[in-house]
């Protein structure tokens, strides 16, 4: 069985409208992180197909979490140089 047959099938009724079913979708997750945005293509969410709540799947979060916590988010900007450089003083005494 493929993925999507699989998606299909696992389902539960949407906790905000009581009406629909909550589906495993990929969507494009986003979140600010130091000042700066991240998204995050194809991440797996649960969409009511009646009212259009979505709830991010707890294990993938909790991945991305660990992820972008564990310092590999830095930024990939060089360091800002020094205006003067090493092998002078900085100042006469």
């Amino acid at each position: 069985m493929d993925e999507e047959g699989q998606s299909e099938q696992i389902s539960y009724t949407c906790p905000e409208c009581h009406t629909g079913l909550m589906r495993l979708e990929d969507v494009t997750y986003l979140t600010w992180l130091n000042g700066e945005l991240i998204t995050v293509p194809d991440f797996p969410a649960w969409i009511c197909d009646v009212c259009g709540r979505c709830d991010y799947d707890p294990q993938a979060v909790s991945w991305l979490n660990a992820l972008l916590s564990s310092g590999s988010g830095h930024s990939t900007r060089p360091p800002k140089r020094s205006r003067i450089p090493p092998d002078q003083p900085s100042a006469p005494p």
